[in-house]
């Protein structure tokens, strides 16, 4: 590994002038940053992984092994991506038609786990702390502390901010703890929030 100013990189890694990666960041074998990548403070770029140029990635992210991040794709702080998932960002691919004018917007909040070999089809919003499971495919809206598996993606519970399953029904009203930090999560209708103490 080289040591920059605030971040290091391997030596096999290309990072495009006009990158920016925060202090603290690694950046491993074989990754390629694109130079309008915007890259935030302990980031973690796993082996072969690329970035593309309209791609912003928020602190204390970790992307595993093979992961391409593609324009228009938006980390909030601490995403886990695991080894080899998949994101889109043209809903209908040709390779005989040009269309990167309809690169949809994808998001994913603070604290999301998207799991191995899971895709997320381009366009939607993976919400706070959601948990992806490895192979999912993720084809709609996913709410804030839900936890998804299947294809295509079906809610099965939720999950707290530690990741571990809590013991509410997928919808109506219902309070958990979580056993790890003892934090209180509040169902309501077909949301989880924190509760308020």
């Amino acid at each position: 590994m080289i040591s920059k100013n605030k971040y290091t990189v391997h030596e096999s890694a290309i990072i495009d002038e006009g990158a920016q990666i925060g202090n603290g960041s690694r950046v491993w074998h074989f990754v390629h940053v694109c130079s309008g990548a915007k890259i935030g403070k302990s980031v973690s770029l796993g082996q072969n992984v690329f970035v593309g140029n309209k791609v912003n990635i928020g602190d204390h992210c970790k992307i595993q092994n093979n992961v391409s991040v593609y324009d228009n794709v938006t980390l909030e702080e601490g995403v886990f991506c695991g080894p080899s998932m998949v994101f889109t960002n043209v809903y209908n691919p040709r390779a005989l038609i040009e269309r990167k004018s309809e690169y949809r917007n994808t998001l994913i909040k603070k604290g999301a786990t998207l799991g191995a070999n899971c895709t997320i089809v381009c366009g939607i919003t993976v919400g706070q702390f959601a948990f992806i499971g490895a192979g999912t495919v993720v084809n709609k809206n996913v709410p804030d502390f839900s936890l998804m598996v299947g294809v295509p993606a079906k809610q099965i519970g939720w999950i707290s901010k530690y990741g571990e399953q809590l013991n509410l029904p997928l919808e109506g009203e219902g309070l958990a703890i979580c056993p790890h930090t003892g934090e209180k999560y509040k169902l309501s209708g077909k949301q989880v929030y924190i509760a308020e103490e």
